[in-house]
């Protein structure tokens, strides 16, 4: 394992669901895995809402991850070509940089969705970033 620094970016277009849960979960695998000096989280949209979506925030929370007061932002192709993955949510057409991995992780918008659909879509972005770090960190 080498001691550079590893940059995930995780984008959708609204930046307002699924990229901040991802972003979200991510920062918890940083700090429980010791790796704050280790992992650089990008996360933005191509075309940011104006808030985190309510119902995102509110099944966040029930996982004691407060994310209300996150603002979506667009995210630049410069900060994206430094990244190591980049992993969007099944809506982006994103040209990456050589080098970068691109994974597409096909999920739906838990925007305007029912809370039981949204915590669906929560719980598989957790499982997502954790394969992620466990295939970027693996112990042993």
């Amino acid at each position: 394992m080498s001691d550079d620094v590893v940059r995930f970016g995780f984008v959708c277009v609204q930046n307002a669901g699924r990229s901040q849960m991802s972003a979200a979960f991510a920062e918890r695998e940083r700090r429980e895995r010791g790796l704050d000096d280790r992992v650089e989280i990008v996360t933005g949209g191509t075309q940011p809402a104006n808030e985190v979506h309510p119902e995102v925030v509110e099944v966040m929370r029930e996982v004691d991850i407060d994310i209300a007061d996150r603002v979506p932002r667009e995210v630049s192709t410069a900060e994206l070509d430094v990244c190591d993955v980049v992993a969007t949510m099944g809506c982006s057409t994103l040209t990456l940089a050589g080098g970068v991995e691109g994974c597409d992780w096909a999920l739906d918008d838990p925007n305007g969705q029912d809370v039981e659909r949204v915590r669906d879509i929560r719980d598989e972005i957790e499982g997502r970033v954790i394969d992620l770090f466990d295939e970027f960190f693996a112990e042993g």
